[in-house]
C-alpha cells in the first residue's frame, strides 16, 4: 500500500465434500488464477492435490489482494493443511513467490518492503525466490532464505533441508559508483552552464536550460547525476523500495546505489508523471526520488501535466487519491528542464517569430511552476574553437568533490533541522537565519531587481542560490559577488525574450 507493505495471513482449510477450491479475501484476477497454478505446481512437485472442499482465505478480508506473490504461501499452507508436510515454523517466516506449473519459484515485485515489514513484525526470516534474495538481504537482522522451487521451500520448513541465509555487505554495494561513459570531461566549452549545474547540484536547486537545439542541453543534463553526492544507505533503501514495487529491481540486484535519472517524453500523461491506475502506483516523479527528473522540451508538455507537479516540487511527496484508497509516495527530486528560446528554436534576435508568438510559447510554462525553479541558464551554441579543441574538460570527479564539500557544510548548518539537507529546501525562517546580507550587498540586490526588472518571486530564489555559491566558496557570509552571480541565473525573470 504505497511503498509500505502489510502482512497478509494465508489460511487454508482441507475439508470434506465435493472437490472444490474456494478462494476468498478480496482477491484480484491474478490472485484468483493462482488456484490453477498452485494446484498444478503441487501435483508436479510430488504432492497430492486435496480431493475435498479446500477453502483459502486471505486476511485481512477487507483489503484487496493483487499480484501472484501469494502462490508460494498458498501452496505451502495447502500442503500443511492436507498433512503432507509438518512444520512448526510456518508462523515464523514470511513467504512470497510466484509459482510456475512445474513448481519453480519465480521472482515477484516489492520484496524489499516485504522484508522490512517482516523485520518490523518480529519474524525470524523470509522465504523468497532466489532472484529476489539479494534485494531482501539488505535488511539487517533478518534471515533471508532463497528457494528455487516449491519442494525446496517445503523441505526447509520441515527441517529436512538446510539453506544458508543470504548475506549482503551493503558497504561494498556503494564501492562501484562508475557512471559508464558519462563524464563532464567530454563536454566541450559551456563553462558557464557547467558552473550553473555545479551550483544546482551543490544546493539541490531546480534548473532550467534555455537554448537552441544542438547546444548540448540533454548531454549536460544526463551528466548531472555524475556530480551529485552519493546516496546514503537510508536514501538508497527508500529509493529501492519505490523501484521494487514497480518491478525495476533486476534479478540479483540488492539496492539502487546510484541516484535515479528519469526523462519522460513530453507526451506523458499526468498519471504517468505523478502515478495512478486503479491501484495507485508510483509515477516518474517518484521513480526520480533522490535523483533527477529531466523534462526536455518543457513547453511541449501539457500544461495540466506540468501544473500537477507544483505540490510535489514544494512538499517532496505526492498524494494520489483513487477509489481503491489514498496513498502518498515520496518525490523529493531535482527538476532539470530544457526548452528552446523561441518556437522555431532560434535565439530571439535570429528568430522569425513575432514577439507575441515568442511570449505565447514561453507562456505555456506557468509562472507558479517557474517560481519553483531556482536557476535559469542560457545554453549558447558551442564555438568552433571549443569543439575542435583537444583539451578535455574538468572531470566529473573533481566537480563532485566540491559539491560534496558544499553539501557537508549545509548538513552541519541544518543539523538541528531533521529532513533539511540542502539550501533549496530552506523555508522563510531558514532564509532569515542563514542568508542575511550586509547593507551594501542588500542595496546592490535592490538595485539589480529594479534595474533588471526582476520579479518579486525571484528574491528568495536568488538568496538560496547565493547561499550555495558562498558554500562552494567556503564562505560563511554571502557577499556581493555571490549575489551578483546568482542574479545572472534568472534569465526568464529578466524578461530578455520578445
Amino acid at each position: 500500500m504505497g511503498i509500505e507493505a502489510f502482512a497478509v495471513e494465508v489460511e487454508v482449510n482441507d475439508g470434506w465434500g465435493d472437490t472444490k477450491v474456494v478462494l476468498v479475501g478480496l482477491p484480484d484476477a491474478a490472485v484468483r488464477e493462482s488456484r490453477d497454478r498452485v494446484f498444478t505446481a503441487l501435483s508436479n512437485s510430488g504432492f497430492k492435490v486435496p480431493m475435498g472442499r479446500t477453502t483459502i482465505n486471505l486476511a485481512p478480508a477487507d483489503v484487496r489482494k493483487e499480484g501472484p506473490s501469494f502462490d508460494l504461501p498458498i501452496a505451502i499452507a495447502t500442503a500443511a493443511a492436507s498433512e503432507q508436510m509438518v512444520s512448526d515454523q510456518l508462523d515464523q517466516f514470511l513467504l512470497v513467490g510466484e509459482l510456475a506449473l512445474n513448481g519453480a519459484v519465480r521472482p515477484v515485485k516489492g520484496v524489499l518492503p516485504l522484508a522490512l515489514r517482516a523485520r518490523a513484525d518480529g519474524r525470524l526470516g523470509v522465504i523468497v525466490p532466489a532472484a529476489n534474495a539479494a534485494e531482501a538481504a539488505v535488511v539487517a537482522g533478518l534471515n533471508v532464505i532463497p528457494v528455487g522451487n516449491l519442494r525446496e521451500a517445503a523441505a526447509f520448513l520441515e527441517g529436512e533441508l538446510t539453506i544458508p541465509p543470504v548475506r549482503v555487505d551493503t558497504a561494498r554495494l556503494f564501492d562501484h559508483q562508475a557512471d559508464g561513459d558519462l563524464d563532464f570531461a567530454d563536454v566541450k566549452g559551456q563553462e558557464t552552464v557547467k558552473r550553473a549545474l555545479e551550483i544546482a547540484a551543490a544546493g539541490g536547486h531546480n534548473l532550467l536550460l534555455i537554448g537552441p537545439p544542438g547546444t548540448g542541453k540533454s548531454m549536460l543534463a544526463k551528466r548531472l547525476p555524475t556530480i551529485l553526492p552519493p546516496l546514503t544507505l537510508e536514501e538508497a533503501l527508500e529509493t529501492s523500495k519505490i523501484h521494487s514495487i514497480v518491478g525495476m529491481i533486476r534479478p540479483g540486484q540488492a539496492l539502487v546505489t546510484r541516484r535515479p535519472f528519469r526523462a519522460p517524453h513530453h507526451t506523458a500523461s499526468d498519471a504517468g508523471l505523478l502515478g495512478g491506475s486503479i491501484h495507485p502506483t508510483p509515477g516518474e516523479i517518484s521513480l526520480a526520488h533522490n535523483g533527477v527528473l529531466f523534462l526536455d522540451e518543457l513547453p511541449e508538455f501539457k500544461r495540466t501535466v506540468l501544473e500537477t507537479m507544483r505540490q510535489p516540487l514544494e512538499e517532496g511527496e505526492v498524494t494520489i487519491s483513487r477509489a481503491a484508497g489514498t496513498v502518498t509516495f515520496p518525490s523529493s527530486f531535482m527538476l532539470v528542464a530544457a526548452m528552446n528560446p523561441t518556437p522555431d528554436g532560434k535565439m530571439p534576435g535570429e528568430s522569425k517569430c513575432s514577439p507575441r508568438e515568442i511570449q505565447s510559447y514561453l507562456g505555456r510554462v506557468s509562472g507558479p511552476l517557474l517560481d519553483r525553479i531556482d536557476i535559469h541558464i542560457e545554453v549558447p551554441a558551442v564555438k568552433f574553437q571549443e569543439m575542435t579543441s583537444g583539451r578535455p574538460g574538468e572531470p566529473s570527479a573533481a566537480i563532485r568533490a566540491r559539491v560534496i564539500a558544499a553539501r557537508n557544510r549545509q548538513l552541519r548548518r541544518f543539523a538541528d533541522r531533521p529532513g533539511l539537507v540542502c539550501n533549496a529546501r530552506m523555508g522563510s525562517r531558514d532564509l532569515k537565519a542563514h542568508c542575511s546580507l550586509d547593507e551594501a550587498t542588500l542595496e546592490m540586490l535592490r538595485f539589480a531587481m529594479s534595474d533588471l526588472n526582476l520579479s518579486a518571486r525571484a528574491y528568495d530564489r536568488i538568496l538560496k542560490v547565493a547561499r550555495t555559491i558562498a558554500d562552494l566558496a567556503e564562505s560563511e557570509s554571502i557577499t556581493a559577488d555571490h549575489v551578483g552571480e546568482a542574479v545572472q541565473f534568472r534569465s526568464l525573470d529578466r524578461q530578455i525574450w520578445g
